[in-house]
């Protein structure tokens, strides 16, 4: 950011540029809490649903007579709707609208899942998993890049991630909720509770305007215009607070038309591939070993149901903790430095448990739940960097796109370990595993950096 512009509005030319630049002059405000809330309420939500299916796999597979075969099957199908979501939903956000694809994302995730406690076999299951998916799948990315739109460059990747804590915040809630409410009140009881995001939709629809990004990047400045307007009234408090000035961000003009295509040219295509790589890596090894992980206690350390699912615990617990770490530290170490030092203390991690840490359930709880913080601030802070680095006219569409990987890696993920398990043991499942972070490791060294910069100057 360069010299400061007049603070009066009507002294600036209406661009996409200086919507930007009035959304960046805008102070952390009880205004982007209350939006961040709101959307950060769904993606707890759906962060309780994506694991509550391992905690509901032990009852299941003894009262429904689940072959070993159908295990992995029954957890990679909501991964695979996932893809699905992400692939159209994506798309349809570029198109249509942030706001707009997220609350059908919301609502189609929550009545899916409401229809999955009120299953009776394996196979009604397995539908209603796919249709949660497709919902899942697509609301967390394009919330995700609704919140990077409306954050400074400035402590972005703290604030941002501040919002993205509430996954593991989620996946904890699942284990603890899981622990309680399975042996007590069956295993119904969680995907009921994960219908609760139908009303966060209602919510987001009145206390959430879309993205004034993205109506700029449309052309629509008019719309984008009175939207920043209205915000800056509410920060300002009706002009009883004053705001800085209006940075000149000196960019030049931006493109508004969304093309695919552009995710793999010029400087897009290193990036659009790295990224994926990134992705796949991480949760590859996260979707991988989380679903199973109750079963695993259960089947292979003969754990009573009870103690099993409060180990698991420990798992999204590291994960919170490694979440919160990351969102300190991030802005201080930049992307690049956290991302290679976390895919290798992951990697190393698994390969310890390969070694030694597998032999009874207690050091597999301690080695796991190590790995754990580490494999969570990644998968946290991707999020963050995928939504950096892409312009407005695509960041939805990338981010989507990335997250197609992630969910193509959740879906084969859990299968690895029905292969690998019965021919290698547990300790061979760990060491397939920490290929991949390894792999994620060598990756991240070539990531730009993209700490404190506008994310128009990162992607023009």
């Amino acid at each position: 950011m360069s010299s400061a512009l007049p603070l009066t509005r009507n002294t600036l030319p209406l661009t996409e540029q200086t919507i930007a630049a009035r959304l960046e002059r805008l102070p952390n405000s009880r205004w982007h809490v209350i939006v961040t809330i709101i959307l950060g309420v769904a993606i707890f939500f759906d962060s309780f649903d994506s694991l509550a299916i391992a905690y509901v796999l032990p009852p299941l597979i003894h009262a429904w007579h689940i072959a070993p075969a159908k295990i992995g099957g029954l957890i990679s199908i909501a991964n695979f709707g996932q893809a699905l979501g992400a692939l159209t939903m994506g798309w349809a956000a570029e198109r249509y609208g942030r706001l707009p694809v997220a609350r059908f994302a919301i609502g189609l995730f929550a009545v899916a899942s409401l229809a999955c406690a009120f299953t009776h076999n394996y196979d009604q299951l397995f539908v209603c998993r796919f249709l949660e998916g497709i919902g899942l799948g697509g609301e967390i990315p394009v919330a995700s890049t609704y919140i990077s739109e409306i954050l400074r460059a400035e402590r972005r990747g703290g604030r941002f991630l501040a919002y993205q804590m509430i996954f593991p915040a989620g996946l904890l809630g699942a284990g603890i909720g899981g622990a309680i409410m399975v042996p007590r009140f069956g295993w119904q009881s969680m995907f009921i509770l994960g219908a609760v995001p139908a009303f966060v939709a209602l919510f987001a629809q009145r206390y959430c305007p879309e993205s004034p990004r993205w109506l700029a990047a449309k052309g629509r400045l008019s719309e984008a215009d009175a939207i920043v307007n209205a915000i800056e009234r509410i920060v300002s408090r009706n002009g009883a607070k004053p705001l800085p000035p209006v940075p000149d961000l000196a960019l030049r003009p931006l493109g508004n038309k969304t093309r695919w295509q552009e995710l793999f040219q010029g400087r897009y295509l290193s990036r659009t591939l790295l990224v994926w790589i990134l992705w796949a890596s991480a949760y590859i090894i996260t979707y991988g070993l989380a679903g199973w992980i109750p079963t695993l206690y259960r089947e292979v350390y003969h754990l009573p149901l009870q103690q099993a699912l409060d180990y698991s615990i420990v798992g999204p617990a590291g994960n919170l903790i490694g979440s919160i770490i990351c969102a300190f530290m991030i802005d201080w170490t930049g992307r690049r430095y956290w991302f290679t030092a976390a895919f290798f203390l992951t990697a190393a991690s698994l390969v310890e448990l390969w070694a030694f840490g597998s032999t009874t359930a207690f050091r597999m709880l301690l080695g796991y739940g190590f790995s754990q913080i580490w494999l969570g601030s990644v998968c946290m802070s991707i999020f963050l960097y995928t939504a950096e680095i892409y312009p407005t006219r695509m960041r939805a569409l990338g981010v989507s796109w990335a997250s197609f990987w992630l969910r193509l890696a959740a879906t084969i993920g859990p299968l690895i370990v029905g292969f690998v398990l019965p021919r290698y043991g547990i300790s061979g499942v760990f060491l397939t595993f920490s290929i991949f972070g390894f792999i994620g490791c060598i990756a991240a060294i070539f990531m730009i950096e993209t700490r404190r910069r506008v994310l128009e100057e990162v992607s023009p």
